[in-house]
């Protein structure tokens, strides 16, 4: 579709229904009075980082937004929510600027609205526009005044009135519509995450002052303002003149640095809103304008995030923040987010089926407490799987390996998918998708091989990548009844159809990333299907998928364990990460050399075409260490990690480098969680409130004793509780033997002053927190040994904190599960009545 024809059609474009606000607070269609559900994502390419990165990467952003916006749709996604960066399209008295972040921002919303998608406009952000560089001072308003000051001073106020009636006023060249009168944009949020202070009443001169300059402009559609900030004036809020009212959820925190790991499923079981019972909150729609559960890569939680969101009431939900394709690579401009469905396939398909939670489970349904609630209307999650499932009639959405089978095969119209099913066996690790056309006929689209190689949310940098997309051929096997088992194949370039069709053996056959037409045998079509042929608002060859280089060489990446058990053979797992696959992979110990003629080595098997495994024997865990590397060998080449070096170490002149090592440890003997050898902690710290916080220092005055970590407490007010968690599952699951013997959780400590309260204990694999009081007497040191067989199932604490504020801190479980140590994940220990006491810990184990 054309501008111009777009343009033309800018009268027709009026029938399109709207969506109002009624006096329950619900969002309805104008034309049927149904109610209104959407999902879908912020997305920032017109402004800021995005916008930088993009030209500095050489892409042209209109084509980016095109790639991205085709993806909303191949998702499911109906919404899209952005907050405006003021300081890029006004100057210091409120003035909009025609400019290219303007132009920009109309061509996506252009073409959001090919798609079908709705949006919802936050008018202003009220913060510079440079994270994660520096700001770059644009003489905006905005960067005249202090945010948390914005809201009160009358220059301020004057500017966000002339800024708001001029951006409702806008056409959008591209649409032929102004903002205010644009069916597709459902709402106005005034501005995003306010920061108010002062007397209340200030808060209700401000927000009345804005909702009557978007009134006297002409804006008829539903005003929202943000009501998870600033509690104290949460009041203001619900007496304001508004139709909704806007919320945020992280319910794991913000900007951890490394990625996350545990069973959150408790966390996002419940979003309770403290002053729902104020005048005037019953009748204001409640929408989501941002939510993500940060820092991790897990496939389960969005769809859990989504049902609980519904049961809440709410209707709007949109997820922060899609990293544009082009430079989702680096993963830049958000580093605590990360969502792209070639570079985050499976996460960004749990997203899909979130969707069509979002749409089918009904507003404010009440559900069983969590673990009761995984299983809920067409959908299932699992933390120890990472799967999410949707599995209707007609559609089968899953996001990682899965053996649950679709309700019914006969009529599957929509398959969705990142691993392998009952219907589809897939080796690649990118996602796919099936879209049946008519009867026998269904469209596949293959989306590339996506590998992360470091870690996501690490500090951040456009040469640094951390996903790699590979373009390898993989065989797939779709075993769909309306295909039946001889079918053909025909792929889909550009618009034009090139293939002839291929008759496929059985129900396998080698696939690209690209698109096909998969057509049962011998088929008579009731239409006419090319790559040109309209299709879902766009064409049936329609295809988007990174440019990428290739690597110069292998990449093999391995997690080592940080422990073993001696005398237990064991599997140490690889991930290699090439376009050719290796001719073989061999490992080899430190104890071979070029002297020997007897050189013992493990050859790596191949799982699918990514992972390998080593079998080590036994006979091998003997010492106090393992040291090994792995030599790839491929194309005549031979690399040897983790040297990341050409060569091998049985060649006269290579040197080893550096070699994998691990600890090994008799079967029975302790297992170390926790020791202050080390000059960096591996104990995370909180504290609840997150308003207090404990600073840490290493002390080692006699070197002839252990060195202590001694903890100082800082908190405003009494009644604070402080934790130490250390993740400790890749521990546990390397000392089957070790665990089983254990009986006792020892701590060595020492503290000063006071009389703390201290627990300690494990959370598990369910996400249930077990502990026991620690004795520690009177001041100085101590070695506590305290029974598993004591601990006691209590509330999780949910560390770190999550936003917004007013969320409850711990997750009471009602359905109590007796404590196995075999599910240990995390080390915990927490603090009361830390007032004035120096505490010291010099290692935690267990024996």
């Amino acid at each position: 579709m054309g501008y111009i024809n777009s343009y033309a059609q800018s009268k027709a474009i009026k029938k399109v229904p709207t969506v109002f606000v009624d006096r329950e607070g619900v969002m309805r269609w104008s034309d049927s009075k149904a109610e209104a559900s959407f999902y879908g994502v912020n997305y920032t390419v017109p402004f800021a980082h995005a916008f930088r990165a993009l030209h500095n990467k050489g892409f042209d952003r209109k084509q980016a937004i095109d790639r991205d916006v085709y993806h909303f749709a191949r998702l499911g996604y109906n919404a899209y929510r952005i907050h405006i960066w003021d300081v890029e399209i006004s100057d210091k008295n409120g003035n909009l600027i025609n400019n290219e972040h303007l132009d920009l921002l109309d061509y996506l919303l252009f073409k959001l609205q090919e798609r079908g998608i709705r949006i919802l406009i936050t008018g202003m952000t009220n913060f510079g526009n440079g994270y994660p560089e520096r700001n770059i001072n644009t003489d905006a308003f905005t960067y005249h005044y202090d945010k948390c000051a914005v809201h009160a001073n009358p220059q301020a106020i004057a500017a966000q009135e002339k800024y708001i009636t001029q951006l409702l006023h806008h056409v959008n060249p591209y649409t032929g519509n102004a903002y205010q009168t644009d069916p597709y944009i459902i709402g106005f949020e005034i501005n995003n995450e306010p920061c108010h202070t002062g007397a209340i009443q200030t808060t209700s001169d401000y927000i009345g002052r804005m909702v009557k300059a978007m009134k006297k402009s002409g804006n008829k559609k539903p005003i929202f303002y943000n009501v998870s900030h600033n509690m104290e004036h949460v009041k203001a809020y619900f007496d304001a003149d508004i139709q909704g009212t806007t919320y945020q959820w992280y319910p794991v925190g913000l900007v951890a640095g490394r990625e996350r790991q545990g069973n959150f499923l408790p966390y996002i079981d419940q979003y309770d809103i403290p002053f729902s019972n104020l005048k005037g909150f019953s009748n204001k729609a409640k929408a989501v304008y941002e939510y993500d559960p940060a820092d991790n890569l897990y496939s389960y939680m969005h769809p859990a995030m989504s049902r609980t969101f519904r049961s809440a009431g709410f209707q709007w939900i949109t997820q922060f923040a899609y990293d544009p394709m082009d430079i989702a690579a680096y993963n830049t401009e958000y580093q605590t987010h990360y969502l792209n469905l070639a570079y985050t396939p499976a996460k960004a398909l749990s997203t899909m089926i979130a969707a069509e939670v979002a749409y089918t489970i009904p507003r404010n349904k009440k559900f069983e407490q969590y673990p009761q609630d995984t299983l809920f209307g067409d959908f299932s999650v699992s933390y120890e799987q990472d799967l999410s499932v949707m599995n209707a009639q007609d559609k089968y959405f899953y996001t990682n390996n899965t053996t649950v089978s679709p309700l019914n095969p006969v009529k599957l119209q929509h398959i969705a998918g990142h691993g392998s099913s009952p219907v589809v066996e897939y080796g690649g690790s990118g996602a796919y998708f099936l879209d049946r056309l008519e009867d026998g006929l269904w469209r596949l689209e293959v989306m590339p091989d996506a590998e992360k190689i470091a870690d996501p949310f690490a500090k951040p940098s456009l040469d640094r990548e951390v996903v790699h997309i590979l373009y390898r051929s993989q065989i797939i096997d779709i075993r769909i009844p309306d295909l039946g088992d001889l079918f053909t194949v025909r792929s889909l370039l550009g618009k034009n159809n090139s293939d002839e069709d291929i008759s496929v053996a059985k129900t396998s056959f080698s696939v690209e990333p690209g698109v096909y037409l998969l057509k049962r045998k011998n088929l008579q079509l009731k239409n006419s299907w090319l790559a040109s042929s309209p299709w879902k608002n766009g064409y049936l060859g329609e295809y988007y998928a990174p440019k990428t280089e290739a690597l110069k060489q292998p990449l093999l990446i391995h997690e080592q364990p940080e422990v073993l058990e001696k005398g237990r053979s064991t599997k140490l797992q690889f991930r290699y990460v090439f376009e050719k696959q290796p001719d073989s992979i061999i490992l080899q110990t430190d104890q071979v050399s070029f002297w020997k003629d007897h050189n013992p080595h493990i050859k790596l098997f191949s799982k699918d075409n990514r992972t390998y495994e080593a079998d080590i024997p036994a006979s091998l865990l003997v010492g106090s260490e393992l040291k090994y590397t792995a030599t790839v060998f491929v194309g005549g080449e031979k690399i040897t990690y983790p040297d990341n070096q050409t060569g091998a170490p049985l060649e006269w002149n290579y040197r080893v480098n550096s070699y994998w090592t691990v600890g090994l440890y008799e079967q029975r003997a302790s297992i170390g969680l926790f020791e202050s050898l080390s000059k960096v902690s591996s104990l995370e710290t909180f504290a609840i409130p997150e308003t207090a916080y404990m600073t840490a220092q290493r002390e080692h005055h006699d070197l002839n004793k252990v060195p202590f970590w001694t903890y100082t407490f800082h908190a405003k007010d009494s009644g604070v509780q402080y934790f130490w968690v250390k993740d400790i599952k890749s521990t546990i699951a390397e000392r089957p033997a070790g665990i089983v013997a254990a009986t006792k959780l020892c701590i060595l400590l020492k503290h000063e002053g006071g009389n703390p309260l201290l627990n300690a204990g494990f959370v598990t694999k369910k996400g249930y927190t077990y502990v026991e009081n620690i004795a520690i007497g009177a001041s100085g040191e101590t070695l506590v040994r305290m029974d598993l067989a004591d601990l006691k199932l209590v509330p999780t604490a949910l560390l770190p904190a999550p936003y917004p504020v007013f969320l409850e801190r711990f997750f009471k479980p009602t359905v109590p599960v007796q404590f196995d140590k075999r599910d240990i994940e995390k080390l915990i220990v927490s603090g009361e009545k830390m007032e004035g006491v120096a505490l010291s810990i010099a290692a935690i184990w267990l024996e």
